[in-house]
């Protein structure tokens, strides 16, 4: 997996522990990280840097992460925000969207999980900053402009929600995603069945992205390398396969 586009990050968190393991880990992943242990800190040190990107815990010793996120929204500062909370609640989601917020994630966390939705997040925020249409997860390819679909340069015939599917697949990268998440983005809330539609949609997909046939480079053919991963009672994740790795995720 190639190394997300250089970033500049804030990462504020009054625990020193988690702060220098996130630091560590975002480090190691290519962004500039700076940190700040306290609401008014955050403020300040955001103002100062413009950050592409911040990681806030919502509980802080003075301001919480969602009073944060108003002020800087109130001067104008778009910049978004992974909030880290303690607390799985609906309510704090709401609260946390409703201030401005993009994403949650849920202490403990782990930190590729962290990694992963701060690369999908800056994907999608910073679409204006990139030229290149081109989406891609190892040799797999979306073309954002066209809607066309390569895989190892053939081209693959997906129905519109087979796209959207993979779209969301794509730019989550790396993140397992849970049947509801997917059945909230893909289908919008409107759907009044079962998650087995899910389970159907990913089949389809895989038989398509995954089922082709490349060649061997000596005149025969071998199957491509699975991308779509099942984690069983998790969900499914999508992510270019690791050098000599041979665990590929479950099946349906």
């Amino acid at each position: 997996m190639s190394k997300p586009t250089q970033a500049q990050l804030v990462v504020v968190d009054d625990e020193p522990s988690i702060r220098d393991l996130l630091v560590a880990s975002l480090h190691f992943a290519g962004f500039a990280v700076e940190t700040a242990a306290s609401g008014s800190e955050a403020i300040q040190v955001i103002e100062r840097i413009q950050p592409d990107l911040i990681v806030l815990d919502v509980m802080l010793p003075d301001i919480d992460g969602f009073t944060v996120t108003s002020r800087i929204r109130q001067e104008g500062i778009e910049a978004p925000v992974l909030f880290l909370t303690a607390r799985d609640d609906t309510q704090d989601k709401v609260m946390g969207l409703t201030v401005g917020g993009d994403d949650y994630v849920t202490k403990p966390f782990s930190l590729e999980e962290v990694v992963a939705r701060i690369k999908a997040i800056l994907r999608r925020t910073r679409e204006h900053q990139e030229d290149d249409p081109i989406i891609r997860v190892g040799d797999l390819e979306i073309n954002e402009d066209s809607h066309d679909v390569t895989r190892a340069g053939r081209p693959i015939d997906l129905s519109p929600t087979e796209y959207k599917l993979l779209r969301y697949l794509m730019d989550n990268e790396g993140r397992v995603l849970s049947k509801a998440q997917i059945l909230d983005h893909v289908w919008q809330y409107d759907w009044g069945g079962d998650a087995a539609i899910v389970e159907s949609y990913i089949s389809y997909l895989r038989k398509k992205v995954d089922g082709i046939t490349v060649s061997d480079g000596h005149g025969g053919e071998r199957k491509v390398t699975p991308l779509i991963e099942t984690k069983r009672g998790i969900g499914y994740m999508i992510r270019a396969p690791r050098q000599n790795a041979s665990d590929g995720g479950d099946g349906d």
